[in-house]
């Protein structure tokens, strides 16, 4: 796990106001509720049953936020008779990481219950620094001690996601142990999945058309070498079998990227296990297209 969650929600600077405090983190739930909100939106299909899970998901963490976001404003109306007012604002905190996570999870094939958990995980903990950082930057004990409330309150949270995570993660325990039997009965490393998904890939484009092989050639780790008649053997697994494999190794391997993520201890790393994360994002996305549209021909 990661030592110390990076600060990646940009500070304001010195908080010297105790409204201005206020409607950061009233702006910060109200915030996390509609995007949370706009994911849920984004997997709404009445045919995708596999998703409900996730949905449910996003919908008690709008809950959560929009909680969060009406107790700020009673605190305020308690001490100055008014909401969180945005105008006092001098900048808007922005979460760069988040906005970014919650991007690459837009992608429904991607949104498992344990990841979606692990998205909240990560950032009630850079909420939990961004406001031990506002509290050890004033001189106001007014404020001192809201952030401090603020800092205690998103510990809090973080300790029932997590919670929630290691649910969704004994819950697909079972799953994930019959993928790692399926594949020798060892947990496979990001290199040598890349190398069996090259593979599958290979295999997969020679049994499809000239036109869409030029799409897949592009997806594995290396270029792929042309097709020859002659290197045809008799199949001994079927196209969907090839293409199921590849999908779920592609899936595998988006998962262990964000989990290198998570654990990065520092800026550098978090961003090359990112990158490698967004990549891989792609490669799934289109490689479930080509599926979904070999299907409906």
């Amino acid at each position: 796990m990661r030592s110390e969650p990076v600060l990646t929600i940009d500070p304001p600077g010195p908080v010297n106001d105790l409204a201005e405090l206020y409607a950061i983190a009233f702006e910060q739930a109200d915030t996390a509720a509609r995007q949370y909100e706009e994911l849920d939106e984004r997997l709404a299909a009445p045919d995708e049953d596999s998703v409900k899970p996730v949905q449910r998901i996003w919908q008690s963490l709008t809950r959560r936020e929009r909680q969060r976001g009406e107790l700020v404003a009673s605190r305020c109306i308690a001490t100055f008779g008014t909401r969180p007012d945005p105008t006092q604002l001098r900048s808007l905190p922005t979460d760069r990481i988040f906005a970014q996570e919650l991007s690459n999870f837009a992608n429904s094939s991607l949104s498992t219950p344990y990841l979606a958990w692990g998205i909240a995980v990560r950032r009630g903990d850079r909420a939990f620094i961004f406001w031990t950082y506002v509290a050890a930057n004033t001189e106001d004990p007014r404020i001192r001690a809201a952030a401090e409330e603020f800092a205690r309150e998103a510990l809090h949270d973080c300790n029932l996601l997590r919670r929630e995570r290691r649910l969704a993660w004994h819950a697909a325990r079972d799953q994930t142990a019959s993928e790692i039997d399926a594949e020798g009965g060892e947990a496979l490393s990001a290199a040598m999945l890349e190398s069996l998904l090259s593979k599958d890939i290979e295999q997969w484009s020679r049994r499809i058309p000239a036109d869409a092989r030029e799409v897949l050639s592009k997806l594995g780790s290396s270029p792929l070498p042309a097709s020859d008649p002659a290197e045809a053997q008799p199949p001994t697994e079927t196209l969907e079998e090839i293409k199921h494999r590849a999908l779920r190794r592609a899936e595998q391997l988006t998962s262990l990227y964000l989990e290198e993520a998570e654990r990065a201890t520092n800026h550098d790393s978090l961003e090359f296990a990112q990158r490698l994360a967004g990549q891989s994002i792609t490669r799934l996305a289109e490689l479930r297209r080509l599926a979904a549209s070999a299907a409906a021909t």
